[in-house]
């Protein structure tokens, strides 16, 4: 798994002031936590950009006054104005120790309903995880390929060994659906041709259509039907 390395230093202020200098140097105050003591730092905003602007899930390396740390990212902050990141949560890694993840979901094959004339909608990014940090992984790979027309991949469809989802069982994950072309035809396959109307049989006394043979006479009867 890709892991990002933090260069950072140990924060000796804490509070609003000492803050406020740290961001005007650019740099971004951070913690991590989940290990034998809570270590307040700070690193230059640029170290973190590989890990917090992208969609993968990657550990954290944070090196600080000669002491490596293995975490996850757990918390991030950002300054409503400028949007610019101004603090960062970090859980330390023990390898004993389960913990929470959020993990990206990577879709494989392709949707039977999709070869259909279906529509794919994808209704989940990513799952939260409990396990052990030896098993965590950069994405829970979800196959399509047997997905019909109008089903759902559901959060109790994903088997991952030693994990555990913490999602909702029954929350949808991808869906494949019925396109408004497919609607269409399916719609002008049901309906009758304008202007048809079903054949009833002729009741007595019923006259017959202009053009139409007469009905033969009834077994019994004279065909005149007059009187002698």
């Amino acid at each position: 798994m890709k892991t990002i390395t933090i260069e950072g230093q140990l924060r000796t202020g804490l509070g609003k002031q000492a803050t406020r200098q740290l961001r005007s140097e650019e740099k971004v105050p951070g913690v991590i936590y989940g290990g034998a003591k809570e270590v307040n730092f700070s690193a230059p905003a640029t170290s973190f950009k590989t890990l917090v602007y992208t969609p993968d899930f990657q550990l954290a390396e944070i090196k600080v006054e000669g002491k490596s740390y293995r975490c996850i990212l757990k918390d991030l902050q950002f300054d409503k104005v400028s949007d610019s990141l101004i603090h960062a949560d970090f859980l330390e890694l023990l390898e004993d120790r389960k913990v929470i993840a959020t993990i990206p979901i990577k879709f494989t094959g392709a949707a039977a309903g999709v070869k259909d004339g279906g529509k794919l909608i994808t209704k989940m990014k990513a799952l939260r995880v409990k396990t052990l940090p030896k098993y965590l992984k950069e994405n829970i790979e979800v196959d399509l390929t047997e997905l019909q027309l109008n089903g759902n991949v559901r959060v109790e469809d994903v088997k991952v060994e030693h994990y555990e989802i913490l999602n909702s069982p029954r929350i949808p994950i991808a869906s494949v659906v019925l396109t408004r072309v497919l609607k269409q035809e399916e719609a002008a396959a049901t309906t009758p041709v304008a202007g048809a109307a079903p054949a009833t049989p002729a009741g007595p006394g019923a006259k017959p259509a202009p053009g139409a043979a007469p009905a033969a006479p009834a077994a019994g009867k004279p065909a005149g039907g007059g009187k002698k």
